[in-house]
């Protein structure tokens, strides 16, 4: 599977422009022949533009995700969409954990655009952050089957939990994808928490960070793939870019095989 990693500059507020940095991240990745492009956090509003979640809220079927899975159908490429902030209330096809207020929601879509998973952020941040206080926490686990592999969703906050790893791996997940918005000064975190969620499940892990400047935060970009031996397989630095690389999906097994401390877990 060759994957690729949007790592956008993302302007707070600024909707429009947003979607068309991901619509024209999304031909490119598909003109240098990936088979799944994954957007970062919040890519439509900004995440740390508390101040336009309201106004800028879409359902699952707004307009956002569906000129996402518009461009995964033009471009015959599957696309992680992750993620917009969705309004509950709005949202009628999809499952939801509460019958109003916000989620960080990220959806996957096929070559078709058609939507494959929907994953709600488990874990909000609340530290000097008010998504805790604006969004509702998600219930269930975002895991899908995509052209041979199984391919799992988190977000960003989500890193400082391996439970919540450990559960998608137990799902047969071969890569988990991360979409985030993670600010400097946390450098040597954002390196070291993916890793080692790639090292005790086994499996890929790739991260998706925007790039930008807000008011108060700065984010890091940084956006990486790391295989099931936790080696960095490609990355990027804090400008915005496209990440990509060649996932051998195999090697999940191969590792474990050849290392099996999954066989060896005690539940």
């Amino acid at each position: 599977m060759r994957l690729a990693l949007a790592q956008l500059d993302v302007e707070g507020g600024a909707v429009e422009a947003n979607r068309e940095r991901a619509e024209a991240a999304i031909a490119e990745a598909a003109d240098r022949g990936a088979d799944l492009v994954a957007l970062p956090e919040i890519f439509n509003v900004g995440y740390f533009a508390f101040d336009t979640y309201q106004r800028g809220a879409e359902p699952i079927e707004g307009p956002t995700l569906a000129r996402i899975a518009d461009a995964a159908r033009e471009y015959d490429v599957g696309v992680l969409a992750g993620s917009i902030v969705e309004d509950l209330a709005e949202t009628e096809s999809v499952e939801t954990p509460a019958d109003e207020g916000l989620a960080n929601t990220s959806v996957l879509f096929d070559r078709e655009g058609k939507r494959l998973a929907v994953y709600r952020k488990h874990h909000l941040f609340g530290y000097e952050s008010a998504e805790a206080r604006m969004l509702v926490p998600g219930e269930t686990l975002g895991v899908a089957e995509f052209e041979g592999a199984t391919v799992g969703m988190t977000t960003c906050y989500d890193l400082r939990f391996p439970e919540l790893y450990r559960d998608i791996a137990a799902e047969g997940a071969d890569l988990i994808l991360v979409p985030s918005a993670w600010p400097y000064p946390r450098v040597e975190h954002w390196k070291l928490l993916p890793r080692a969620r790639a090292v005790e499940n086994q499996l890929f892990v790739a991260t998706i960070n925007g790039s930008g400047e807000y008011d108060d935060a700065t984010l890091l970009g940084r956006s990486t793939v790391y295989d099931p031996w936790g080696t960095t397989l490609a990355s990027t630095g804090d400008d915005p870019a496209l990440v990509v690389t060649d996932v051998d999906l195999g090697r999940v097994e191969r590792v474990r095989d050849e290392f099996p401390a999954w066989d060896d877990r005690r539940v």
